[in-house]
């Protein structure tokens, strides 16, 4: 069994519904969710100037490889109206690998960990949550340790 941490953000629409709409469609393509963080509001990163975002983190069991997670992600995202414009930009939502297992993996197509897990807080303080001790396997610092060395001043908070 394979263990993956997702990000799940969104901040047009209805973002908490769609929040719960994807947990919905993870549990039904991808695996069960065996642990969820609160879900936090948090300022926009890289585009500041648009509404808040609502973000989670979630631990999920699953027998799909890196690559077939992806791809269900992706297709999830499509099915609850995803349209991929300006990076970082407003979405209906978004659905980030954080981590799967301790793999370390760089294709064209993922990144994992995902490389910016150490400069968002809105991505730490989730992640901490649920996972404060788990190891960064490039950093080999915990969750907890980068989060106390993040130098991100966006406001995160529990809704």
């Amino acid at each position: 069994m394979n263990i993956v941490y997702l990000l799940l953000g969104a901040n047009i629409g209805n973002p908490n519904k769609q929040l719960d709409d994807a947990k919905i469609e993870i549990e039904d393509r991808i695996g069960k969710i065996t642990s969820s963080s609160s879900i936090y509001e948090s300022e926009a990163w890289g585009v500041e100037n648009q509404p808040v975002f609502l973000n989670q983190v979630i631990q999920v069991e699953t027998e799909l490889s890196a690559n077939k997670v992806l791809n269900d992600i992706l297709k999830i995202e499509l099915l609850l109206g995803r349209i991929r414009g300006q990076r970082w930009g407003s979405r209906i939502i978004d659905i980030d690998i954080l981590y799967y297992n301790s793999d370390i993996i760089h294709t064209d197509e993922l990144q994992v960990p995902h490389p910016y897990i150490q400069e968002r807080n809105f991505t730490l303080i989730p992640l901490v949550e649920i996972a404060a001790d788990y190891i960064h396997p490039i950093f080999k610092k915990s969750n907890k340790e980068l989060l106390e060395e993040s130098t991100d001043i966006l406001k995160v908070k529990t809704t």
